[in-house]
């Protein structure tokens, strides 16, 4: 259904992000064939792979990449293909001899994307690493926290989903777009470092003005300013307000009728820690739910802080059939949407599919694949 039905991809299984570009792609209609190791469909997770639900909507099948027979037939389905990707350290792929060259040279047309930590050179392009690690690298993670407090890791998706998986499948969407005009493929180097930074160029642009401090909790936008920031209620929950600009800010002071502030003193930060406190004492008068009711859907920009299960359950979010539940499993819904190829969850996450040449016709493989299996 979606708006890459038609495009062939093999998936060179991966964790993480590498597994997020493969359901992205997957759930806007590209056919993907994921290929895992022949013993293990979830490589580093120990749970059930009904569970592991990035690796929805497209099957996996188990070849041994270091025998002959597994690199021909990744070789043979890339003549096939639109696209392949990989989440290897550099120089893996090559030494198995399924490097961009090898791949490029059954088919030269073929987009080649790879994702790593710190990409394909460099001084650490070998060294091994994780989330944290990238988004340190790159000035996210010493940015978020409390003033005066330790860094805050904030879960791994500014790394590896965002900076990771999101740049890889828009790097990939770009050549595929290129593919089709100059008729050559080349290669996206897609590294978690480079994608990190990239998401900061606001904060860049707001230093190189000096209107960014490099203290924690200082800023607009990390927590500093007290209309912009989380508070805590009378039942120990917690709202957020995001009331940057004026003209949402009289709101929020009417709403909790502190008519006693001057709104034009709203970026006068000598004020912030009175203000913040003031706020905070406001907050603490009533329980998140009966904040709801006063501020939910005014301009004060306002919301409940959820949990994952409590976010499933909102009205908005129920309305907009933000979450869906495919295989008993509730889960957020393919985005962004489409007016008319609508992207879709065509199969549930599963094991390892051991009908290898049903798949592969399914997929588009030529007869010399199917005959050679």
């Amino acid at each position: 259904m979606g708006p890459m039905k038609g495009l062939k991809i093999v998936e060179i299984a991966g964790i993480g992000p590498g597994q997020m570009a493969g359901m992205l792609l997957a759930d806007m209609g590209a056919s993907l064939v994921r290929i895992d190791r022949p013993f293990d469909a979830d490589i580093g997770l120990d749970m059930d792979p009904h569970f592991n639900i990035l690796n929805r909507s497209r099957p996996i099948i188990g070849v041994d990449l270091k025998t002959p027979e597994g690199k021909n037939l990744v070789l043979d389905l890339c003549e096939d293909a639109d696209a392949i990707f990989e989440g290897f350290r550099p120089g893996v792929m090559e030494r198995l001899g399924l490097g961009p060259d090898d791949c490029m040279e059954r088919n030269p047309k073929l987009l080649y994307g790879r994702m790593t930590g710190w990409g394909q050179d460099g001084p650490l392009a070998d060294a091994v690493g994780h989330d944290p690690n990238y988004i340190a690298l790159a000035g996210i993670y010493s940015a978020i926290g409390e003033k005066g407090g330790d860094p805050v890791y904030p879960l791994n998706l500014i790394g590896d989903m965002g900076g990771g998986g999101a740049y890889l499948v828009m790097g990939m969407l770009a050549a595929l777009l290129e593919a089709a005009k100059s008729g050559k493929g080349q290669v996206v180097d897609a590294a978690m470092v480079d994608g990190a930074a990239s998401l900061m160029t606001f904060a860049h642009g707001l230093l190189a003005a000096g209107m960014w401090k490099e203290e924690r909790g200082s800023n607009i936008l990390d927590g500093g300013a007290p209309f912009a920031r989380a508070y805590r209620t009378l039942d120990d929950k917690h709202i957020a307000i995001a009331a940057i600009e004026s003209k949402f800010y009289k709101v929020l002071l009417k709403e909790l009728g502190l008519d006693d502030i001057n709104p034009d003193e709203q970026y006068l930060e000598l004020k912030w820690g009175a203000l913040q406190h003031r706020f905070e004492e406001v907050f603490k008068t009533r329980t998140r739910d009966e904040w709801c009711d006063i501020l939910e859907g005014t301009d004060a920009c306002f919301t409940p802080i959820l949990g994952v299960r409590e976010s499933m359950e909102h009205p908005h979010n129920k309305a907009r059939r933000t979450f869906v539940t495919v295989d008993g499993i509730k889960q957020a819904a393919p985005a962004p949407r489409f007016s008319r190829t609508q992207s879709e969850i065509s199969s549930a996450a599963g094991r390892i599919e051991p009908e290898l040449p049903r798949i592969l016709k399914y997929w588009g493989a030529s007869e010399k694949v199917l005959k050679n299996l």
